[in-house]
């Protein structure tokens, strides 16, 4: 007599475990429509800074010359710049230049935005753009524009200061260079500034200064004590950007030095320096060097101020 034998069926899935399965699955097939959609972005990132700074940093590894030809030398680059008195001298001025220009930029900045947070009329958004047009000019242009309004011969500072019997200073001297490039650098940035400054501003709970007003608070009070503390944390994402900035002076002052009768020097600051050594002496080697050395003092600012204003910037 024959026996029959039950069929093995597959082992079933519980519906708990369908629906897990289902999610994962869903998820797997969103993360490869998101690097899907990055991977444009992340191509041009790649090609266009991640390469160029590794074939840079390689390039500051060695040496070349006629004599010896491309050899390896280390660190060796980096110990030059650390020794090399322009570099040094370089860092110097942007260091100046950032101990004036920095609380310029912010108390203009911020001066802007708690008058326009307090306005409440068509002249706010009017106001707003006119303090923001300047960010919106390319810095190139900026700078010549400046560079024609304080020439002494073709700017109309000399005919202003003749209607009055005086003769107008010369804004491009040696002695005044430095307020000048203050003065282009602050118009050209404190727009921008004052933007970030004014949205963290309209972020505050207005209930807060409701709450203020009952207690007897005045307007001063009110921006003194209540939103000043209360945005800390962009004024402190601000200055880390006018630092940075500020540590790569470049354009404008290589942009006013045709104009500016020998007033600055090819060795200005560390990246006009850099500029002068791979362009007009073909030291590339020594110039990527000088350009890294500037990046780990950059690095080394930024990351000393974060950590005196950990607090304040929501860090631990």
């Amino acid at each position: 007599m024959a026996t029959t034998t039950a069929p093995t069926s597959s082992p079933s899935i519980e519906p708990s475990e369908r629906a897990t399965h289902r999610p994962d699955r869903s998820f797997r097939r969103r993360q490869r429509w998101g690097w899907l959609f990055v991977a444009p972005f992340a191509l041009v990132f790649l090609t266009f800074l991640i390469l160029p700074l590794v074939f840079a940093f390689r390039m500051s590894l060695f040496s070349s010359t006629l004599a010896t030809g491309t050899r390896f030398v280390g660190a060796d680059n980096y110990v030059k710049a650390f020794t090399d008195p322009l570099f040094l001298e370089g860092l110097v001025t942007v260091a100046k230049f950032a101990f004036i220009m920095i609380p310029a930029q912010m108390l203009v900045a911020l001066v802007a935005a708690l008058v326009l947070d307090n306005l409440t009329t068509w002249a706010s958004k009017f106001s707003r753009l006119m303090i923001f047009i300047p960010y919106a000019v390319p810095v190139v242009i900026g700078a010549l524009m400046w560079g024609f309004l304080y020439s002494p011969r073709f700017g109309p500072a000399g005919s202003i200061f003749a209607l009055f019997g005086a003769e107008a200073p010369n804004f491009l001297a040696q002695d005044s260079i430095f307020g000048s490039l203050v003065n282009i650098v602050t118009w050209q940035w404190a727009g921008y500034y004052m933007i970030i400054i004014y949205a963290a501003l309209r972020g505050i709970d207005p209930g807060i200064y409701e709450a203020a007003v009952l207690d007897g608070a005045s307007d001063r009070q009110i921006a003194w004590r209540i939103k000043i503390p209360l945005i800390s944390s962009s004024m402190v994402m601000v200055i880390i950007f006018a630092l940075i900035g500020t540590l790569q002076f470049f354009t404008e002052p290589q942009v006013l030095r045709g104009v500016a009768q020998g007033a600055i020097p090819t060795d200005y600051t560390p990246n006009m320096y850099a500029f002068s050594l791979a362009f007009s002496y073909s030291q590339f080697n020594y110039a990527s060097a000088i350009s890294f050395a500037l990046g780990i003092v950059v690095f080394v600012f930024s990351f000393f101020f974060l950590f005196l204003t950990r607090k304040q910037s929501g860090l631990k």
